[in-house]
């Protein structure tokens, strides 16, 4: 606060007149200002996602995301081609690439590490750099940064999907600081707000690699503490499948599955319910789930729980239904800069909530609804991020269709919550 607020306050109260409100600090974290406790030893008795998931860790951070992220393949290897066959020197190497300089992070490392690599196209890997926006990496630790080895190689070796969620969020936002991957992800992933750093929790775990690149072993295992899944397999009266076989994940009421679980994790932190319950516990740690005891409900919501991840990844047909349009013809370069004076929406329709996102002064979607422009997911809106992140770029035919099917997924996301709400009975708050 201000001094001289503090000093009027002072002047006008005493120690006896003073506006004192009890506190009741809990452990572990003892905080000095007022907190809704309600809820908690129910909350309590669910588990920690961090303790379900025995690998997770943050997300990548580069020193320099422009140096080794973008969104064109072609466009990273020639730049790294170049840099390959550039004097090495300092001073020359910050200039040309347009690096600056940052404590911990030598360029010269990196550039000794490839300098000899043949096949650079080897070490540029696809990232879920934002939401809805995949990009490529050069994924080399030197010239990353921190390339979180221990979680990011069980995307590299074969097919997997992560939960992707921060461990706290600031206060005076809401909870919605959860999504799903099934690339490596940067730190920023879900946000990009001081303190929530994305964590990917990683469905499988495959063979670690010799060193020379061969794997040790053969098969993935799931990357679940298998004391907790027993005891949900018990609460379900389920067995639990480790390994289903393709393609179908879902073996029926009698098994379930690491994906089923993710799934009914997933719809869970989705419920409005839940995290206005359990919002005070959501803003300091890492979530924790109630341990499913009736089959009904738990398949109900791993069946919207999938729906949503799919949704989410892009691959459900239902995002492919546009429910916008983009009819005008132009140069398709996004020009706008999403601000009060150079405004991106545009309201049509008042009673509907319907209006137009323009990217210029000519060309627009057409019948975007007002809650999908605005629809919050962790530190962003992804209907306004995507644009503002391609700002002085031309949209090709492609950047419109998938434009188009993330207004769809985030109207479709609203739509899941909803149903994912009725199907849970009640949050308990004891």
């Amino acid at each position: 606060g201000q001094r001289d607020h503090k000093h009027q306050f002072l002047y006008e109260h005493s120690l006896d007149t003073a506006p004192y409100e009890p506190l009741t600090p809990r452990a572990p974290h003892y905080f000095f200002v007022p907190k809704d406790y309600s809820g908690q030893s129910t909350y309590n008795q669910g588990f920690s996602v961090t303790n379900l998931f025995t690998i997770y860790g943050v997300g990548i951070t580069t020193a320099h995301d422009d140096f080794v992220i973008k969104e064109n393949r072609q466009e990273l290897l020639n730049q790294y081609r170049a840099f390959q066959d550039t004097e090495r020197d300092a001073n020359i190497l910050h200039r040309k690439f347009n690096v600056n300089r940052k404590k911990g992070w030598n360029i010269l490392a990196g550039y000794d590490n490839i300098k000899k690599e043949r096949d650079l196209s080897s070490l540029i890997q696809p990232i879920a750099y934002r939401l809805f926006d995949h990009q490529y990496i050069f994924y080399e630790g030197k010239l990353v940064w921190r390339i979180v080895w221990e979680v990011m190689q069980h995307f590299l070796a074969g097919e997997n999907v992560a939960l992707t969620l921060c461990r706290q969020f600031k206060t005076g936002h809401e909870y919605t600081h959860i999504f799903v991957s099934k690339l490596m992800i940067e730190s920023s992933y879900v946000s990009n707000r001081t303190s929530e750093i994305t964590y990917a929790l990683p469905l499988y775990l495959y063979p670690e690699t010799n060193g020379q690149g061969n794997f040790i072993g053969t098969a993935r295992k799931p990357n679940l503490n298998m004391d907790i899944v027993k005891q949900i397999a018990r609460g379900l009266g389920l067995t639990f499948q480790p390994h289903p076989p393709a393609p179908s994940p879902n073996l029926g009421e009698g098994e379930f599955t690491p994906l089923d679980l993710l799934d009914y994790i997933y719809a869970v932190l989705h419920s409005p319910t839940y995290r206005e319950t359990y919002k005070e516990f959501l803003k300091i740690d890492f979530p924790r789930v109630p341990y499913p005891d009736d089959p009904a409900t738990f398949w109900e919501l791993v069946a919207l729980g999938g729906e949503l991840r799919r949704v989410h990844l892009l691959e459900s047909p239902r995002v492919a239904a546009f429910i916008t349009e983009y009819l005008i013809a132009g140069d398709n370069a996004i020009t706008r800069r999403f601000t009060q004076s150079s405004p991106g929406f545009e309201l049509t329709d008042g009673a509907r909530g319907i209006g137009r996102v323009w990217i210029n002064d000519v060309q627009y979607f057409d019948g975007v609804p007002l809650a999908a422009w605005e629809f919050p997911i962790g530190g962003y809106q992804p209907a306004q991020k995507w644009l503002k992140d391609r700002r002085g770029r031309v949209l090709s035919f492609e950047d419109i269709r998938h434009y188009q099917k993330i207004i769809v997924a985030l109207m479709e996301t609203e739509r899941l919550m909803g149903e994912i709400d009725a199907a849970i009975p009640a949050w308990p708050v004891v």
